[in-house]
């Protein structure tokens, strides 16, 4: 019927299925011959598995302190819907500093650092696009 070739714990087997008969398969392993009893059938997936292989390891990057200026950016396309903050306001990082509407969903913008806003570059009601600078914190 079927051959198959298993390697368990480094050791190989070469293994016949002779026959099939309701739950009792012979089997021939190795050139012995054994009456297997299976208790459920094993189902497969038909889903395919992806395997992806591992990223090639360059040089091992150390996230870089945030200093200095920081340029709050839009993460994409939408409209600013209301701004918490005003020009020389302390801010803490992670703070909501503005709502944008995008996609029919409002999206909080948060400070990526601890500081004081330096320039708010954009009004409510104002459309902005992928990557415009919103505001500075210093």
């Amino acid at each position: 019927m079927k051959k198959f070739k298993f390697t368990i714990r480094g050791n190989e087997y070469e293994v016949h299925i002779n026959s099939f008969e309701d739950n009792i398969a012979e089997v021939d392993v190795n050139g012995s011959i054994y009456q297997v009893e299976l208790q459920e059938e094993v189902k497969t997936t038909k889903t395919p598995k992806l395997v992806r292989p591992n990223p090639v390891q360059t040089k091992e990057t150390k996230p870089k302190p945030v200093t200095g200026l920081s340029k709050v950016e839009a993460p994409l396309p939408g409209t600013i819907v209301k701004i918490n903050i005003k020009e020389g306001d302390a801010v803490n990082k992670g703070q909501v500093i503005m709502i944008m509407e995008a996609m029919k969903m409002e999206n909080n913008i948060l400070a990526e650092k601890d500081g004081v806003v330096n320039k708010v570059h954009v009004s409510e009601g104002e459309s902005v696009l992928q990557g415009d600078l919103l505001v500075e914190i210093e």
